[in-house]
């Protein structure tokens, strides 16, 4: 069911973005570089994109929705199934053994007189 709804979703998202790319608006729009569409659908090439656009929009809005409540059912992680990283010691330069090292001693010359 999810994969349907998605599907659906980037299909109105992708429907929706190239037609408003290309109705015209206040700058002309992209519809002016592709002067085959006007010829396509008629004089009435506004309403139909028009229509076209409300549909397309109403399909992303439910879409929206229907996929904000399959998530809030599921509620679950994102990182549920994921197993922490074993914590490891640090590694450090191993101590040596300590054995204790005599005192010098320092011999006195004798005196010699």
């Amino acid at each position: 069911m999810m994969g349907l709804v998605i599907a659906i979703h980037v299909i109105s998202c992708v429907i929706l973005i190239t037609i408003v790319l290309v109705q015209r608006g206040r700058g002309g729009g992209f519809v002016e570089n592709l002067s085959g569409l006007e010829n396509m659908f008629g004089t009435k090439t506004s309403a139909i994109l028009t229509k076209a656009t409300t549909i397309c929009a109403v399909v992303f809005f439910i879409t929206c929705l229907l996929l904000a409540l399959q998530g809030v059912n599921r509620s679950r992680s994102l990182m549920e199934g994921v197993r922490p990283a074993p914590a490891s010691a640090p590694v450090s330069a191993p101590v040596p053994a300590s054995t204790p090292t005599p005192a010098p001693t320092e011999a006195t010359p004798a005196a010699s007189k």
